[in-house]
């Protein structure tokens, strides 16, 4: 999975496909997100449970633990390795949802530029990827070390001509499963590994060469090309 992902509905409209009954704690604010080219290091919002209940909040996309500071914070963490590896092992137990409504890949295409495109659900339902990190919990500041990496696994089916790995991406109901604290380690692990999404639940069209400037923004950057 490439490091680039739209999240522009808002944050109300994601929740909505959770059906959690409690209420939300939402510093994200009532606004679309309006994020259409969002990157690394960017700020995104992301669902978490909490001992006050289900919060919103914006979180940096990228985590390392504190010894590995001679090294880019990973955006992303292979399920083959991220539950039992010590380089996650801090933030494995806080499990987290990031909602988006598409991201993007580049593909390859010989003797010409890279060819972005973009992967969103069939039925253009939000897309609720798995993820684990630090965050901010109750009144408390945001902490230097909060920051979430996206879990994703290998590719299958049409998904694999555009790239070799995508996020793990659950149903509302797994979803819920994965918020909750008393899912345990062992059960998550498994839902990431085999209870993800399959690419028949997915499309994807190529988009224009803008969404490469993370610069740009505007729903213009989600058009399929002619």
């Amino acid at each position: 999975m490439c490091g680039r992902l739209s999240q522009y509905r808002g944050i109300h409209d994601f929740v909505a496909v959770l059906s959690i009954p409690d209420a939300l704690i939402n510093p994200v604010g009532e606004q679309p997100l309006a994020r259409y080219n969002a990157a690394p290091t960017d700020q995104l919002a992301l669902l978490h449970l909490e001992d006050d209940g289900l919060r919103a909040d914006k979180v940096r996309w990228g985590w390392r633990p504190h010894w590995a500071k001679d090294r880019a914070a990973p955006i992303n963490a292979r399920i083959e390795k991220v539950a039992h590896g010590p380089f996650f092992r801090a933030i494995w137990p806080h499990r987290a949802i990031v909602p988006i409504d598409n991201w993007f890949e580049w593909v390859d295409t010989p003797g010409k530029a890279r060819q972005p495109w973009l992967i969103r659900r069939q039925d253009r339902a939000p897309i609720l990827c798995a993820a684990i990190g630090r965050f901010p919990a109750h009144d408390t500041p945001p902490r230097e070390d909060d920051g979430f990496v996206i879990i994703t696994a290998d590719s299958a089916g049409g998904l694999l001509d555009i790239h070799d790995r995508r996020p793990v991406v659950f149903s509302p109901q797994l979803a819920r499963e994965w918020l909750d604290r008393a899912t345990p380690p062992e059960r998550a692990e498994q839902m990431a590994l085999f209870q993800g999404e399959p690419s028949e639940a997915f499309e994807w069209y190529r988009v224009g060469k803008a969404i490469g400037n993370v610069r740009n923004q505007g729903a213009e950057l989600i058009e399929p090309l002619p």
